[in-house]
Parts: C-alpha cells; structure tokens; sequence
C-alpha cells in the first residue's frame, strides 16, 4: 500500500527502543530478585514471606511487560498480525495463553502490595 517497511518508520524504530527497554528491566529484575532469593534460600533453607513476595512481583511483572511488547508488536504490525499462521499471530495467541495462567494474575500485585505496606497476606501465600 506504498506505507514502506515498518524497520523505516522513525516511531516505530523509538517504540522498538522503548519495548526492548521494558523486556529488559523486567527481566533484570527478575533475575536479580530470583539470584537474591536463592542465595538466601541457600544459606539457610527457608524461603520467608517477603522473599516469596519479592519473586512474586517480579515474576508477574516480567510476564506483564512481555505481554504489553507483544500488544505492541502485534499492533504494529497491521493486518500482518491477524493472519493463522502468521508468526505474530502465533506470538501474540502464545502470550496472552501464558497470560492466562495463574503466575500473571493482577491480584498477585494486591498481594504483594499489602506485603510491603506491613499487612499480613491473606490466606496462604505461596
């Protein structure tokens, strides 16, 4: 339709930028946050509830900003997206499947949310 290649458009190469940006800082604090939490785990076999919150929150983060760069990526890729068989189709059906699942849940940040203000979780925290 004469719109050139995506890769050329100067809001899509920033919006790029910014995505690879959140997959990234999701997935460094993921790391660290799980890094952190071993060490402490393996020094003295106990996982408490404030680490358990801290791999919580970082986990469900990781899977949020994941999800918003494949909303984006699938936005921006048109009508090249909603194809079967499409590889962004493919990506963005695979996502939103794991977004479903129970780690991604948006009541883990109201958990994890009472944790750091002091307030005991309610029920079991895993």
């Amino acid at each position: 339709r004469g719109l050139g290649r995506l890769a050329d458009n100067a809001v899509v190469q920033s919006n790029v930028a910014r995505m690879q940006g959140r997959l990234n800082a999701g997935r460094a604090l993921m790391v660290e946050t799980l890094m952190d939490v071993w060490a402490t785990a393996d020094d003295t076999g106990v996982i408490e509830v404030p680490e358990r919150a801290r791999v919580r929150l970082a986990c469900a983060h990781a899977i949020h900003e994941a999800i918003a760069v494949v909303d984006f990526t699938h936005k921006a890729a048109g009508t090249d997206s909603i194809f079967l068989g499409s590889p962004f189709e493919r990506r963005f059906r695979d996502m939103h499947t794991l977004s479903q699942q129970t780690q991604s849940r948006d009541a883990h940040f109201e958990a994890v949310g009472r944790i750091l203000c002091g307030i005991e979780p309610e029920g079991a925290f895993f």
